[in-house]
């Protein structure tokens, strides 16, 4: 099967997919362990994928500027800084880190 079949077929199954989600039926989804649930396979993912954009690149492990931004994002947001204080230290952090020659 060619590239363009697969996409189709990964369409396809992303549809058929959101289509069973509204077969759920109510009840469950608003049960109180379903919520914790959800919010806490939505928190690990987004960590899962902080992590690999931060020292994967390609195929290799990189320990780079992306590891300090990410140490002082998560300082300022263990500070309790609002958010845009969080990205623009995390921005700062790894501007100081490729000047200081961090790849």
């Amino acid at each position: 099967m060619s590239l363009w079949g697969w996409i189709l077929v990964a369409c396809a199954v992303s549809i058929a997919t959101k289509f069973l989600g509204f077969l759920v039926p109510a009840r469950l989804l608003d049960n109180p362990r379903m919520l914790r649930v959800a919010g806490s396979l939505t928190i690990g993912l987004l960590a899962a994928l902080t992590a690999t954009n931060t020292v994967a690149s390609g195929q290799s492990l990189v320990v780079d500027a992306r590891v300090a931004a990410l140490v002082a994002a998560a300082v300022a947001l263990w500070l309790r800084a609002p958010f845009l204080v969080v990205v623009l230290v995390g921005a700062l952090a790894a501007g100081l880190a490729r000047l200081l020659g961090a790849a």
